[in-house]
């Protein structure tokens, strides 16, 4: 495979990457993030309860083409497949973008109503995999992203795909998210909700969700590679910059080799799945899921520790990445399962 991106891709990631810096500047989220550090309890249903999304640059995302890229040409859409897809994921990721970006794009891709809507940004879309049984008796609480902005909830299991009216769900916000930008709401049962698509698209959804999740990690990955060596080159020590002592130097080594790593196992599980003749596209999307979570947090704490003192404040948006890349590699459904199948299948 070649993995070098084409002019096309490349002036899709140089459009995307242009965009975010209009709508998603750093500066403005670190504001964001600062304001929304300790919420208040809230009922989902509260409009008092607010989110951190920007309407304005969702529309801007949705014009751009960004949840309707792998949707038909026939019904409007682009009509590219999912290694472009991952291009695109890896630019949001590192501008940070908040909000529902892999269900909103899954769910456009899906077209069937009312998820069609997701491919104009007219409706916003979450997913959840429950890890144990969900209904009136159990007591496994769940974790939703962004709940009062939701249009509809796309629940994945064994069985297929479930969507949920998310208004009717008796919720209340957790105060103080691990990512500010992420804001989370308890929930502690799900209705049965009702059969959206067909069976095997349950197996899809969670593929390609484990792809562009991890493209999101990779974006935030080679974010932290650039801002590190950015200030390696910047902030100087004993008369010179800390980036010419070879601890630094390791350590931004390290982070690039870790990035280009996941970054290419990425762009190789989106072509195995536009050339299903190449290899094992689940294991593909496995092995780069779990090396892209890999990379983005490991990548954001060095980032951190090469901004050393600064790198835990609020002036430093590097403590951002981190968080954000705990959350979405926790969202990455069953890890463990991930391992097992990367390994069997091997």
């Amino acid at each position: 495979m070649d993995f070098e991106l084409s002019d096309e891709e490349a002036a899709l990631a140089d459009s995307v990457r242009g965009l975010c810096a209009s709508r998603f500047p750093l500066e403005r989220l670190q504001e964001i993030a600062t304001s929304a550090s300790e919420p208040p309890v809230e009922r989902a249903a509260e409009p008092s309860a607010p989110d951190v999304l920007d309407t304005v640059g969702w529309e801007a995302l949705a014009s751009s083409g960004v949840f309707s890229l792998q949707v038909p040409e026939t019904e409007g859409g682009v009509g590219l497949g999912m290694a472009p897809a991952t291009v695109v994921f890896e630019e949001l990721g590192r501008a940070l973008v908040p909000g529902p970006l892999v269900a909103s794009h899954l769910a456009a891709r899906l077209g069937v109503p009312p998820l069609g809507d997701a491919a104009e940004g007219k409706l916003l879309v979450g997913s959840l995999r429950p890890f144990l049984p969900t209904g009136p008796d159990s007591l496994s609480p769940l974790l939703v992203p962004h709940l009062p902005s939701l249009g509809a909830l796309v629940i994945t299991s064994e069985d297929g795909l479930r969507l949920i009216d998310p208004a009717a769900l008796d919720a209340t916000r957790v105060r103080r998210s691990l990512d500010p930008l992420t804001p989370m709401w308890l929930v502690d049962s799900l209705p049965e909700g009702d059969p959206v698509g067909v069976p095997g698209d349950a197996a899809c959804w969670l593929r390609d969700e484990s792809i562009l999740t991890g493209a999101l990690l990779v974006g935030l990955a080679a974010k932290c590679v650039d801002m590190a060596v950015s200030y390696a080159k910047e902030r100087e020590q004993f008369g010179r910059p800390i980036g010419a002592f070879q601890a630094v130097k390791h350590i931004c080594a390290d982070m690039l080799v870790r990035a280009e790593v996941a970054r290419v196992s990425v762009q190789c599980a989106g072509l195995t799945v536009d050339q299903p003749d190449v290899g094992d596209a689940d294991r593909a999307a496995a092995g780069a899921a779990l090396l892209a979570a890999e990379a983005a947090v490991k990548n954001a704490k060095a980032c951190i520790q090469v901004h050393g003192g600064m790198g835990f404040t609020w002036e430093v948006p590097a403590h951002l990445f981190l968080m954000r890349a705990r959350v979405l590699a926790e969202s990455i459904a069953h890890r463990s399962e991930l391992s097992e199948l990367v390994a069997d299948r091997y």
